[in-house]
Parts: C-alpha cells; sequence; structure tokens
C-alpha cells in the first residue's frame, strides 16, 4: 500500500464533507491520517502476504460506505471496524478451501509445523523454543476453527479487548460476542487437547 503523508490541517470531518460533497481526493487525507492505524489492526489478525490488500480492501470499503458513516463516532472507531470486518471476509474466503497448503510456507516454517506435529514425545514443549512452538500450534488450531470463532478469540482472548468493543468492531450483539467465545474457546481447547493426546 502506497504510503500517503498526512495533513494535519483538515480535521476528520471536514475531510468527510469534502468526499461527500464530490472531492473524492480529500479521501487521501484520511488515508494518509489512518492508515498507519488500519495496517496495525490488520497486521495483528492476517499472514504477512495479506496485509497489503486487505488494507487497500478496507479503505475501498469505507470510501464507499461513507455515506452512512453521518459523523456518528469517532471516524477511526469506524475505520477499526471495517478494518476487523474485512480480516474476518478475508478469513471466510480462505477457509472455503480449509487444507493451509504446506507450499506456501517458507522452508523454516514447513519444517517447523512438521517437526511440531511429527514429534509424539512431547520434546519439543520442553525445548528452548517452546514459545515458537506454541504460538506454532496456536496458529493451527486457529486455522482449524471457523472464520467467526476465529475473529473473536483473536480479539477478546489474544489482544484482551473487552466484549463491548469486540461486539461494536466485529457488528455484532455483546451477547452474541459472549456465546461465541465461550463456544470458540471451547472448541480452541479440545483441538489442542486431541492433538496433545495423539501425540502422547
Amino acid at each position: 500500500m502506497r504510503v500517503i503523508a498526512a495533513n494535519d490541517s483538515d480535521p476528520d470531518d471536514v475531510l468527510v464533507e469534502r468526499v461527500l460533497n464530490g472531492n473524492p481526493d480529500a479521501f487521501e487525507g484520511i488515508i494518509a491520517r489512518h492508515q498507519a492505524h488500519v495496517l496495525r489492526i490488520i497486521k495483528k489478525h492476517l499472514p504477512p502476504d495479506g496485509v497489503e490488500e486487505i488494507a487497500q480492501e478496507t479503505f475501498i470499503r469505507a470510501y464507499r460506505s461513507l455515506p452512512s458513516f453521518k459523523g456518528k463516532g469517532a471516524l477511526k472507531g469506524w475505520l477499526s471496524s471495517i478494518a476487523v470486518r474485512t480480516c474476518y471476509d478475508f478469513w471466510r474466503k480462505r477457509y472455503r478451501s480449509p487444507e493451509r497448503v504446506m507450499s506456501s510456507l517458507s522452508e523454516e516454517g514447513r519444517r517447523h509445523v512438521e517437526t511440531v506435529l511429527a514429534d509424539r514425545s512431547g520434546e519439543a514443549f520442553r525445548e528452548a523454543d517452546r514459545r515458537k512452538e506454541a504460538e506454532a500450534l496456536l496458529d493451527w488450531a486457529l486455522d482449524r476453527l471457523s472464520p467467526a470463532d476465529r475473529m473473536v478469540l483473536e480479539l477478546v482472548y489474544l489482544e484482551g479487548k473487552p466484549v463491548k468493543e469486540a461486539a461494536a468492531l466485529l457488528g455484532w450483539s455483546v451477547a452474541n460476542v459472549k456465546v461465541r467465545s465461550f463456544r470458540a474457546r471451547k472448541k480452541l481447547h479440545k483441538l489442542l487437547t486431541n492433538l496433545a493426546a495423539e501425540r502422547g
């Protein structure tokens, strides 16, 4: 994504108004001001090869949806919600083909995953790279959850966002986030427990 220099002289509401009044170039000011924030969100949820494309998609969606913004709340929060939902859509598309292609991993990543899955002695958990392996196992388990379960777990448990904030970002009710996060956590626990049992 091309980095755009920020112009701090115009507040968000002025830039939004300009775009809505027929000046699409004013949207560059919105991108410049908020692109770092949007990229931080996306990098938390996606593999590096998907970040740039999803960042562009986030801003395209924001531009198209700008008439619905109407100044309700902060623009930054509104863009955060679009970024999270765009990440969610990324995983939904990817999950249509649930097998992750091993060839898409780097050689080191492929060796690491093969070692993790092949090592049935449990010795790897006691080695110095325990944290790396735990992250690989977590990624493996998250890849086996639905996109909705994955996103709610990442927001609520891995990022520590309050349920109300996660609900706002996902566009769900607070009750839905609570129920889905509880069920998703149980599914994740079962996946990891089953893997540990298989590895003996």
